[in-house]
């Protein structure tokens, strides 16, 4: 799986990275894999519950040094 774009949200703080991801998820194209990059732990939980909501797809969560690598695909 090949990422679209990576949205760089490291050292903002909730609500920021939802906020991007929403914004760029706005102009995506459906397939599209976005990847968001965050150092607020809130990311974790509220990006997954986002995309479920909306009816995206999580297609990977992983923490690395510190960094959240959530990767979504606009599903719609």
């Amino acid at each position: 799986m090949s990422v679209t774009k990576t949205i760089d949200a490291r050292d903002t703080f909730c609500p920021g990275p939802l906020m991007e991801l929403i914004s760029y998820m706005k102009h995506a194209s459906v397939g599209d894999v976005v990847e968001l990059l965050s150092t607020d732990t809130g990311s974790a939980n509220d990006i997954p519950e986002w995309v479920k909501k909306v009816g995206h797809e999580m297609v990977g969560t992983e923490q690395v040094d510190g960094v959240w690598h959530l990767k979504v695909r606009k599903a719609k």
